[in-house]
């Protein structure tokens, strides 16, 4: 039986969540909120949440740098917005691209490798 919240929006999964690996949470924490537009939900020593628009990002301390370099996650969101408020908040940042299987794609590196992708519906 699904439980009560599942079963009464029809839907089983609500959402996903990515886990991403950090070298320093203060520096992601830094990063995200300064260059992303992401605003704390948890800081503790060994684990971080942040989030922008619904959008949730969890961060877990990692000292292999190799782990954060092979991870990534899509974001979906207006490319455009987003691009704008990037920039304007100092990120240097390729303008949106659209990609031969149909979606507006940019992306960001953090500085831990971290790649994510942020796109839409071309």
């Amino acid at each position: 039986m699904l439980p009560t919240s599942a079963a009464s929006n029809g839907s089983a999964v609500q959402s996903t969540v990515p886990v991403l690996a950090s070298l320093n949470l203060a520096e992601t924490l830094q990063f995200y909120t300064q260059h992303l537009g992401f605003a704390p939900l948890l800081q503790l020593d060994n684990y971080l949440i942040l989030q922008r628009d619904g959008c949730e990002l969890h961060f877990w301390p990692c000292n292999d740098r190799h782990i954060a370099e092979n991870t990534s996650c899509y974001v979906r969101g207006d490319t455009a917005v987003l691009h704008a408020d990037f920039a304007a908040r100092g990120l240097q940042i390729a303008p949106p691209v659209v990609q031969p299987w149909g979606m507006k794609e940019m992306f960001v590196i953090d500085p831990h490798g971290n790649l994510l992708k942020f796109g839409e519906p071309a």
